[in-house]
């Protein structure tokens, strides 16, 4: 709500009710004294001066408004509300604006209904016609409130456990795809290596890794992500390789008074952090970062200028590793004239949660999610009570499933301070689920683990979905897959011929069952054939459908990165139908790869064509499945 400078300009400067006829001198004079303690924010001094002007005439209205506004400027807003409530009813007279400060405590405080009477109240008296906007958006978040209270959604917390939670704050968790490691925020007390010199606290990460279905002891990142300063408000990406995160202060990097950084982990170990430079970080404030499953697209708040309100939601993308963009606000949708924070943008791309207090809710801070269509991002949906309430409810992470949410909170019987939190999401508020495929990619003769650029695009309109790579230490990688979906995944190496698949995703896999897969890379030597998955041609024709063309790409790019290879394309069918009218096919279908690449600027004395038709089956043709795998499109190296 919008509150306090309205509780300073009347309280302290006016009397919200009128004189009563005859009142103790006495107590007229406490009451000053306790507003003049109360202007100096001297609240034990203002509350003495209050209870001795209760002695005398407990009945004086205005030692009810002066206590209410002191319990206002403590934020206890259940006290200042009944203060408020008992000066309407001694006041002979309250004056209008008595109402409508009762009525924004009463929202504080969760008491909708009563707000709701004297937001109305308000209205009836005020014949100014001053903070009609203000009492407009009250009774809209009284009305929502009520609503939302009466119709709840599915909510039950549990706490993460003494492995994740201590006597500190933990807060702010990010989760890989997998959920098989976390990372969260704790704050600590300052000690020796604290560099923020007036910092009574210091902010770290720390992680943890599941082992049996249990999340093991907590462990502090080491140097350099944690330092000194704040380290804070961060995102992991889904593959876990990257960590995009807050720092604030930092005379020898920082650009304003708080950043972005990224760290790249290589192995067990994360790289320098490097500040995201200009244009992203400004002399402004950025932080609260979220990558999208594309591997660039990173949403971010800050206060710059250009936005539609006081914080709001920006986007920037990644163009090569530490480039990036220009930021794009994410517009009038999502953005108001208030706050907007903690964005997280769910692994299907396309379902962004986020936090406001400028959009309709149950007052304060609530929770919202809105999702990308093809016309851009809908009307934000806030997620109901009880996860909303009266007070403020800021961040919250969605696994990949759609399942789970997780949040922090300093609720009654954790383990000391903000602990972090975990519930099931009700099914009217998750996302698209998304699985995930994780494997390892190595050198088939060697065994040796290998660093390769990893693709998955979706094949219904050829976009890029997900954008990872394989760890150069172990070969590993973990990519998210949207489910009900067609997808290609294309591992790209310099040196070796990539490797393509084709998922389909809504047949064979679901959100509960990702998809483990490891994958051998071939050198290109001379004989060695390799299969192109993604090339479709229509039933008993050889013409190419535009699903092909992102496989297509892919080798024209290994043709030009390595431009003294040469390749043969092999057509190749099952044994449906004669020999002669398969070989004849399979010729024209390789005709028509081999006329695309040259199309796309491949020197066409590099490349040559032929059709085997049913020759050489790689599978039985005495099933659907053998045959399908027989009907296929090869490039064989053929010289340098």
């Amino acid at each position: 709500m919008t509150l306090s400078f309205f509780s300073i300009f009347f309280f302290i400067g006016n009397s919200f009710v009128h004189a009563q006829d005859v009142v103790n001198p006495k107590v007229v004079d406490l009451c000053k004294k306790a507003k003049h303690e109360l202007n100096q924010q001297n609240f034990d001094k203002a509350e003495s001066y209050l209870n001795k002007a209760k002695k005398i005439d407990s009945t004086f209205a205005d030692i009810y408004v002066i206590e209410g506004d002191m319990y206002n400027f403590s934020l206890k807003s259940d006290l200042s509300v009944k203060s408020y409530n008992k000066a309407i009813r001694l006041a002979k007279d309250p004056k209008p604006i008595l109402f409508f400060v009762t009525a924004e405590e009463e929202v504080r405080a969760g008491l909708y209904s009563q707000a709701l009477d004297h937001y109305e109240e308000y209205l009836k008296r005020n014949t100014d016609n001053l903070l009609l906007k203000e009492t407009d958006r009250g009774i809209k978040t009284c009305e929502f409130a009520i609503e939302a209270i009466a119709n709840p959604v599915k909510f039950k917390d549990i706490n993460m456990g003494p492995n994740i939670n201590k006597e500190t704050d933990e807060y702010l968790p990010a989760i890989t795809a997998d959920e098989e490691e976390i990372i969260f925020t704790v704050k600590r007390p300052r000690d020796k290596n604290t560099e923020c010199a007036f910092c009574l606290t210091e902010e770290d990460f720390y992680g943890s890794k599941k082992e049996n279905g249990e999340w093991q002891p907590r462990y502090k990142l080491d140097y350099p992500i944690n330092t000194g300063y704040n380290e804070g408000a961060q995102c992991v990406s889904p593959d876990g390789k990257y960590l995009f995160y807050t720092l604030c202060n930092v005379e020898e990097t920082g650009k304003g008074s708080c950043d972005l950084y990224w760290s790249k982990r290589i192995g067990n170990r994360w790289s320098r952090p490097r500040n995201f430079e200009q244009p992203v970080n400004t002399i402004s404030w950025e932080s609260q970062p979220s990558i999208a499953p594309d591997g660039k697209t990173i949403y971010f708040v800050s206060n710059r200028p250009g936005g539609f309100g006081k914080k709001d939601i920006w986007k920037t993308e990644m163009i090569e590793e530490g480039v990036f963009t220009v930021p794009v606000n994410l517009g009038p949708t999502i953005n108001t004239d208030e706050d907007e924070a903690a964005p997280f943008i769910h692994p299907d791309g396309r379902t962004l949660y986020f936090a406001s207090n400028g959009h309709i809710g149950m007052g304060g801070y609530d929770c919202y999610y809105s999702t990308l269509a093809d016309t851009g991002w809908m009307q934000p949906v806030n997620l109901g009570y009880p996860i909303n309430t009266s007070a403020d409810e800021i961040n919250l992470l969605i696994n990949a499933m759609g399942t789970t949410a997780y949040y922090s909170s300093d609720k009654d019987g954790g383990y000391g301070g903000v602990d972090i939190y975990y519930f099931d999401l009700d099914e009217r508020l998750r996302p698209t689920p998304v699985t995930y495929i994780k494997g390892k990619i190595y050198d088939e003769k060697t065994h040796q683990p290998l660093t390769a650029s990893i693709e998955l695009i979706d094949l219904s309109n050829n976009q890029v979905i997900t954008s990872t790579s394989s760890d150069p230490v172990s070969g590993e990688f973990l990519a998210c897959i949207k489910t009900g979906i067609n997808v290609m995944m294309n591992v790209s190496h310099p040196y070796y011929p990539f490797y393509s698949e084709n998922f389909q995703i809504e047949k064979n896999y679901t959100e509960l069952e990702p998809y483990h897969k490891d994958i051998v890379l071939r050198r290109a030597e001379v004989g060695e054939t390799f299969i192109l998955r993604n090339i479709f041609f229509d039933f008993d024709n050889a013409r190419l459908f535009e699903e092909s063309y992102p496989e297509l790409n892919k080798l024209v790019q290994y043709m030009k990165e390595n431009g003294s290879v040469k390749i043969e394309i092999g057509g190749h069918t099952d044994s449906m139908g004669s020999a002669d009218y398969n070989e004849a096919l399979s010729k024209t279908r390789a005709r028509n790869v081999y006329d695309y690449l040259i199309s796309k600027g491949i020197d066409k004395n590099r490349l040559s064509y032929k059709g085997y038709g049913e020759s050489q089956p790689i599978a039985t043709n005495e099933t659907e499945e053998g045959r399908a795998l027989n009907r296929r499109t090869e490039f064989k190296i053929i010289g340098y």
